[in-house]
Parts: C-alpha cells; sequence; structure tokens
C-alpha cells in the first residue's frame, strides 16, 4: 500500500464579530460576548434584572461598564452555568470586564481600580476521608 502523504488545510483566520471573556468564581464559569451595539445585556437569554434577583448582584454585574462609561456602546450575551446566584454574579463581572479589556486595553487602569479585573481564587474545600466534611469530624467516644 502506498504512503499518502496528509494534505493539512490551513484554518482561515476569519475575524469573529464578538470579543470573548471567561470569568470564574466558586464554580460558576460566564462566557461572555462583546459586540459593539445599543447597550443591550442577557444573561442565559434574560435581561439581569430577571435573571439575578438581587439589585446589588445586578449592580456588581453591570460595575465595569459603569466606571467605565460603556453601557450604551455594547451588545452583551452571556452563558453562566455552576455555582449559586452569588458566583454567577462575580464571574460575570470578571468575564464583561475581561472582555471590555481585550476590546479597549486603555481601559485596564480604569477597571483595575474598581477591582473588576481580579479573580476571587477562594473555592470550597474538598471533603477528607475518614471525616464528615471537610473539616468536622466525627464524634469521639473514650469508652
Amino acid at each position: 500500500m502506498p504512503d499518502k502523504e496528509m494534505i493539512i488545510i490551513p484554518a482561515k483566520d476569519k475575524p469573529s464579530k464578538y470579543i470573548w471573556g471567561t470569568g470564574r468564581r466558586k464554580c460558576a464559569i460566564a462566557r461572555v460576548r462583546l459586540m459593539p451595539g445599543s447597550g443591550k445585556v442577557e444573561v442565559n437569554g434574560a435581561p439581569p434584572e430577571n435573571f439575578f434577583y438581587r439589585k446589588a448582584q445586578v449592580s456588581a454585574v453591570l460595575l465595569p461598564l459603569v466606571v467605565t462609561d460603556r453601557e450604551k456602546r455594547y451588545d452583551i450575551f452571556i452563558k453562566v452555568h455552576g455555582g449559586g446566584i452569588a458566583g454567577q454574579a462575580d464571574a460575570v463581572k470578571l468575564g464583561i470586564a475581561r472582555a471590555l479589556e481585550k476590546a479597549e486595553p486603555n481601559l485596564r487602569p480604569v477597571l483595575k481600580d474598581a477591582k473588576c479585573l481580579t479573580r476571587d481564587a477562594r473555592i470550597k474545600e474538598s471533603k477528607k476521608y475518614g471525616q464528615k466534611r471537610a473539616r468536622k469530624k466525627f464524634q469521639f467516644s473514650k469508652r
């Protein structure tokens, strides 16, 4: 059987119309797509006011846009899963800030001062064998 050379076709670098940003917090992961537009924000197909039911979480999600004064310049589409509502809100905030920084690198100092680019690395401690949970032990009995 003759040896056939494999033909590798290089992928065309097609410019994307979206700017991507990924945010993580606890077990939550947010994938953020940013594109120039009128200021529409969707989280899993719903406005942030309907997805995050606390006003503090909604304001935290929109903080990168407010501090950079970009609320009406970009349309933002977010897919978020995992974790709870508070972790998802922080993941979305980080994802939006990273996408904004990628779109306009000169916004980095403003986002850093507002603490929008800081990844909160605190996660749940894993359970240890021979114990009930991560730190809690079984009750000790002398007799």
